[in-house]
């Protein structure tokens, strides 16, 4: 298996923390962490998915702030998996200030946590949109 050829990126600076946006210039998240894929034996590294969400983020931040990151989702959401939600590297279809992917977000389904936050504590506070006055 030989790695897919195409654009060299700093995942530093072209990719991590950056937004992601659909189609429709909706947000869809935010890239937490990639998931690498060695070309063979022997091959480069290559990007293969962006990995969203506290169970990607957490051991990347690390430490006290980082476990309790992945332990408060994992408490959360029992039922879910242990791992990050994942967008393939395939419906990746731009790289600029955000990175653009081709699925409309209920097609993307990785936006959880940030939901979860939005309607349960950030709608609630005066003034932040949906709170009541």
């Amino acid at each position: 298996m030989s790695a897919p050829t195409g654009r060299v990126y700093d995942a530093r600076l072209h990719l991590l923390d950056r937004q992601v946006v659909g189609p429709d210039d909706e947000q869809v998240c935010k890239v937490d962490d990639l998931e690498l894929t060695r070309a063979g034996d022997d091959g480069p590294y290559y990007v293969s998915a962006i990995l969203v969400g506290p169970a990607a983020l957490g051991p990347r931040i690390g430490g006290p702030l980082g476990t309790f990151m992945v332990w408060l989702r994992r408490r959360l959401h029992p039922s879910h998996s242990p791992y990050p939600p994942r967008l393939d590297w395939a419906v990746v279809s731009e790289i600029s200030s955000a990175v653009r992917i081709v699925l409309r977000p209920p097609q993307a389904r990785v936006r959880s946590l940030e939901d979860w936050l939005r309607e349960h504590l950030i709608d609630h506070i005066p003034g932040a949109g949906n709170a009541p006055e």
